[in-house]
């Protein structure tokens, strides 16, 4: 059998058409390679949130408490998120998206600005930047992880961008300011902390972290969103960073966010949060004995609130968190067990010297160039065989949106898109059954194994 290429403008320029030379699902099922390949006893979700009494006891007493909103289970689940960081200050809010939206706003960016991010992202990354008037400015990922690649960023800096009289960055083109850097730790696998600082503290950049799959990572030692990584910053630049608290994440509160940094942004984010109200680090001491209804509306602030109910959830999760983490290490280690010999058919995720993944995804990448099968169809060989799974991300500038914004399509950022086509996310929460998981890690080997058609010479 010839070795089939898939070419990324077959898939991205119509996701709904398919790959030339694909096979449909029913041959499949028939292929003779497949026959002594059985599906597992059950469904393994690819990422069911990991509940138990705790979280419904901590959410009785919240409801029991007779206030339910952002009240003094939030302040308290703020304080523990904060001691849990190393962070000296951090705010819940309604969801990752809100935290990166108030980042940029408290950190005055907004009409004729620019954000440097990565394509290789959720949409709601780069929508936060766009919500505030800035233009969102990509650079390629490092095809080695998925993450923000730091010489792009270079480069784009360099080649593309000119220093003003003002000393500000402007890209030449459009005549935007470059205001700050917004890299995604993909995965939970830390970018290059370091090599953006430096960046950030040459250009006079700050830098905001979308840390929304970094809960539990760590970089150099101090964890994601800690104070001490921010201390590398020259004095006058900030740096914020927002995490994620949705149903599939390391730690969840069902819907929610964090972000975390300097007091005088978290005070200032806080404010915008709660509508642009006075009082709002204790909005719910109003309503009691010693409260009172008057209160002034500083800026004009948006609905972003955290509540009780998650706060009750959030504690519940918080307990138990390095429980959580070291199944997901144990699954982790489990699927490089079974894949690494595979050796080039496959690509494993692996960690950064000096840093520590969340795993909030096992990113496996497929080598299509030796494979019968191309990434979808595989996809749909699994969920033939009971096991769930996910692909992270679609690259933001392919969707209809963002190539009538930015004029940009498939072709432009190669590294991403391909990453794009070849990855498959396995399931990997703690909530999975330990002997499903190991069932499932040696039918994704065997999967593979029948599907190559060519070794590498």
């Amino acid at each position: 059998m010839t070795v089939r290429e898939v070419k990324v403008e077959d898939k991205l320029s119509d996701p709904d058409k398919p790959v030339k030379g694909k096979s449909i699902l029913g041959n499949y099922m028939r292929d003779p390679k497949e026959k002594a390949l059985k599906p597992l006893p059950r469904y393994l979700n690819f990422s069911p949130p990991d509940l138990d009494e705790n979280e419904l006891s901590e959410i009785a007493s919240a409801l029991r408490s007779g206030w339910i909103t952002q009240g003094p289970k939030t302040e308290s689940f703020e304080n523990s998120m904060a001691a849990f960081l190393k962070a000296g200050s951090a705010l819940a809010v309604s969801s990752c998206t809100a935290a990166l939206h108030l980042a940029l706003r408290v950190l005055e960016i907004g009409e004729g600005d620019g954000v440097i991010s990565t394509p290789l992202t959720f949409v709601s990354t780069i929508h936060a930047v766009v919500y505030t008037g800035a233009r969102p400015f990509f650079c390629d990922v490092d095809p080695a992880n998925g993450n923000l690649d730091p010489a792009k960023v270079r480069e784009f800096l360099e080649k593309d961008c000119r220093k003003n009289l003002q000393g500000e960055i402007v890209h030449v083109k459009s005549g935007k300011r470059i205001k700050a850097i917004l890299p995604v730790h993909y995965g939970g696998f830390p970018v290059d902390l370091e090599a953006f600082y430096q960046i950030a503290n040459e250009h006079k950049l700050h830098l905001l972290e979308d840390a929304a799959h970094a809960l539990g990572s760590a970089y150099g030692g101090h964890p994601i969103g800690s104070d001490p990584l921010r201390e590398r910053l020259e004095k006058g630049l900030k740096s914020l960073t927002a995490f994620s608290f949705y149903a599939t994440k390391n730690l969840t509160t069902g819907e929610g966010g964090l972000l975390t940094g300097p007091e005088d942004l978290i005070d200032k984010a806080r404010v915008l949060s709660a509508y642009g109200i006075s009082d709002a680090r204790r909005i719910w001491g109003r309503y009691t004995s010693r409260g009172t209804w008057e209160y002034d509306v500083r800026d004009l602030g948006f609905k972003n609130n955290f509540t009780d109910i998650q706060a009750a959830m959030g504690l519940a999760q918080l307990m138990k968190f390095q429980a959580m983490q070291n199944k997901r290490l144990n699954f982790a280690l489990l699927y490089n067990k079974a894949l690494s010999p595979l050796n080039d058919l496959v690509v494993l995720p692996r960690p950064e010297a000096g840093t520590t993944p969340s795993w909030h995804l096992y990113p496996l990448r497929l080598n299509l160039r030796y494979l019968d099968i191309d990434r979808d169809l595989f996809i749909e060989r699994l969920k033939h065989y009971n096991v769930g799974c996910s692909v992270m991300f679609i690259p933001v500038h392919t969707f209809t949106y963002y190539r009538k914004l930015l004029g940009m399509d498939f072709g432009f950022f190669p590294a991403a898109e391909q990453f794009f086509l070849s990855v498959i996310c396995l399931p990997i929460s703690p909530k999975n059954p330990q002997n499903l998981t190991l069932r499932a890690a040696k039918l994704i080997h065997d999967l593979i194994k029948v599907h190559a058609v060519k070794e590498k010479e």
